[in-house]
């Protein structure tokens, strides 16, 4: 009787999260940083809602469409490791540490770090919007 408890007690723990857990905007941040680092456009591509808005500065880029997101995530020249993060309600803020990505070099200064914001619905990122950097993330 007391294994049964137990076994459910850990069924109920372990299966809790898996509904909802994947789209929870810490958890899409992460998969973005872990697909760009791992150079997997397609992926981190995939987790941009259609129509979606990147800000960077003054210039602002809709993806209508997921071409336009994997193109867009394709031209990144850096990495990040994520260093700190922080979430209220459907919004993420991430500060990465920048880094080469597989494709190339980044050309960031030592312990260069960019931030922003991502506002995450349904699983997907419909903003992102770089707040801080100390090199420009795209060209």
């Amino acid at each position: 009787m007391r294994f049964g408890f137990a076994l459910g007690l850990v069924l109920l723990v372990a299966t809790s999260g898996c509904g909802g857990g994947s789209s929870t905007p810490e958890s899409v941040v992460r998969a973005w940083s872990a697909a760009l680092g791992a150079e997997d456009n397609e992926r981190a591509g995939s987790l941009f809602a259609e129509d979606a808005v990147v800000i960077q500065g003054s210039t602002a880029t809709t993806f209508h469409t997921h071409a336009d997101a994997v193109r867009w995530n394709s031209r990144l020249p850096c990495a990040g490791r994520i260093v700190a993060l922080t979430h209220r309600g459907s919004t993420a803020t991430a500060t990465f540490r920048l880094g080469d990505r597989k494709s190339g070099p980044c050309g960031a200064p030592d312990e260069a770090e960019a931030t922003a914001v991502f506002v995450v619905e349904g699983g997907k990122i419909i903003l992102w919007d770089q707040i801080g950097s100390q090199i420009a993330l795209a060209h």
